[in-house]
């Protein structure tokens, strides 16, 4: 059976450059204070980074004393985060896991799911799963933050084609919206040092009000909607959608 896109290891180490270049590392210090601030954990808490990638912020949790499990499915990302802390005598649990899969009840404070990690598999009952299983993981009171692209900035600002050259990466990118405005569809193209690969994947894209119904249901007990990780309103200038849902 061919494995789907998010499976595909190549897709991950291709697209590395692109997603975590120099700009991204040196924005990480801010983004983690204002996710801090949404978390509201007190110090030396527990997070769960879900799909934590090269371990951007989760090593940057580190740094400011907090216990970080960063749990995420592709190899070379987590070797590469292991590898940072190594570095920097930072403690981490790193973790190779599905996030369908990976769930420890009532273990954390606090925890996070950005970067439009969220609306990967083609069943919806898998997407729902992995919200119960960060609802399950959580400790009573425990805030989860997830960032995404929403649906109506995705309407306000789309674009059928883009490119772009990053750190020597050539990008083209093509984009179609299904009938029904449930799942986006992405062709990828990369070039660099003459090599050229090509990648088709779709995800699900959530309005604010589809993804608080979603928490509600796997059980979280409030959940707030902000337009970026700073805490800005999510009305018709939204850049992203951030949703806050507590246990």
């Amino acid at each position: 059976m061919k494995n789907s896109w998010y499976e595909n290891d190549d897709f991950w180490e291709t697209v590395a450059p692109l997603l975590f270049g120099e700009k991204r590392w040196a924005a990480t210090a801010v983004e983690v204070d204002q996710i801090l601030a949404l978390l509201r954990v007190t110090a030396h808490a527990s997070i769960l980074d879900m799909c934590c990638g090269p371990g951007r912020h989760s090593l940057e949790l580190a740094r400011r004393h907090f216990c970080v499990t960063g749990v995420d499915r592709t190899v070379q990302y987590l070797e590469t985060a292991r590898e940072k802390a190594e570095r920097e005598g930072l403690c981490v649990e790193f973790v190779q896991e599905d996030m369908r899969h990976f769930c420890r009840p009532e273990t954390f404070d606090g925890a996070l799911l950005v970067f439009t990690s969220f609306g990967y598999f083609e069943d919806p009952n898998e997407n729902h799963q992995v919200l119960v299983n960060m609802y399950t993981s959580l400790k009573k009171g425990g805030r989860l933050v997830i960032e995404l692209m929403g649906k109506e900035v995705v309407a306000r600002i789309f674009r059928e084609r883009d490119w772009g050259e990053q750190d020597g990466v050539i990008h083209l990118e093509e984009r179609k919206i299904n009938k029904d405005w449930s799942k986006i569809e992405n062709r990828w193209i990369i070039i660099h040092d003459q090599i050229k690969k090509e990648f088709k994947f779709s995800h699900w894209i959530y309005s604010a009000s589809e993804l608080s119904a979603l928490l509600k249901e796997c059980g979280f007990l409030s959940v707030e909607v902000y337009g970026d990780l700073g805490g800005t309103p999510y009305d018709c200038t939204a850049r992203r959608l951030v949703v806050v849902a507590q246990k």
